[in-house]
Order: C-alpha cells, then structure tokens, then sequence
C-alpha cells in the first residue's frame, strides 16, 4: 500500500466501481437524489462516495494511519414493481444485484491507496421518490502523509573523501 489521501482512494476507488456493468456515474455524495430537480442531471444507475473517519493515530513526521469509513451510496431510478409476481420484477431486483457486485469488488479488497476494505454495514435510505437508494459502508486503512512537509531529493555534487593514515596512540 503506497501512502496517499483522500483524493487518491476516490480516483482508486472510482475507477474500480465505473468497471461495474450497468454503473452509469460515479461520483462523491452531496446528497445529489434529494433534490434531483435542482441537482446537475446524472444518469442512473449511479453511485456516489462519502468519506469520513474517527481514528487516526499519528505515526511521526506528521504521517497518521487513518481507519477510513467508506460510505457507498447506490442510486437506481426505477418505476419497476419488486413484488413477487411482477411483469417488470427483474429490472426492480436488478438493483439488488448491483448491491453484490459493489461489494464482490470491494469486501476484503486492497489497492494501491488503501487495505483492509470490509463491509461493516449497509441499509436503505428513504428518497420519497422513485429511486431506490441504498448506503452501503466499508471500513479500510490508509497512510495519510497530506500534512506533511515536502523532502526534496537530490544528489552531491565534486565531493571527495580524503583517507588520513590510521594511527594507533
């Protein structure tokens, strides 16, 4: 795991959930399904991402390891029935299947930015409209070495080392 921030697991993580076939938009959460009519417009299905922690312990040199919650929120627009029986079941449940593969990607997965990834919780969230909108929560490590100062590197240039003869007093 390469030491990162915040910005560097949302590019990771972005890119890992966009492979997912039928995730339209990928975003970060600013409770864009409640006022869909005023937000930018998105495609559905979609999802967005939260970040948040209460854990970090600092490691020296201003590094913290962070225990990161990862709060995926999954957006489906549907009109479809879900009840048992329905013409239109399948498109409903649909959603439910993108639920599992968020998670065949997630749950015990590493990258470059993170470790540790496991799901620790998931539950619906009330829209009061036609979209189905699930959190689901993960919980990972990181490195957090935004605060730190910048080291620059570099080389030595014409330096000699000259042996003086060893003497024993």
């Amino acid at each position: 795991m390469d030491t990162t921030d915040i910005v560097e697991i949302y590019l990771e993580l972005a890119q890992k959930l966009s492979n997912i076939n039928g995730i339209e938009w990928v975003d970060l959460w600013n409770n864009q399904v409640t006022n869909l009519d005023q937000e930018h417009p998105f495609p559905a299905p979609a999802v967005f991402l939260a970040f948040r922690s209460n854990n970090a312990k600092d490691l020296g040199e201003k590094m913290q390891d962070v225990t990161l919650m990862v709060d995926i929120f999954l957006f489906y627009e549907t009109f479809a029935d879900s009840y048992h029986g329905a013409f239109n079941q399948e498109d409903a449940l649909r959603f439910l299947s993108l639920q599992k593969e968020i998670n065949k990607i997630l749950h015990a997965s590493q990258g470059n930015h993170y470790s540790g990834m496991r799901r620790v919780g998931f539950s619906p969230v009330d829209t009061g409209d036609a979209g189905n909108l699930y959190t689901i929560n993960y919980q990972c490590q990181m490195i957090d070495k935004s605060a730190m100062n910048a080291v620059e590197t570099g080389s030595f240039n014409d330096i000699s080392v000259a042996k003086e003869p060893f003497i024993i007093p």
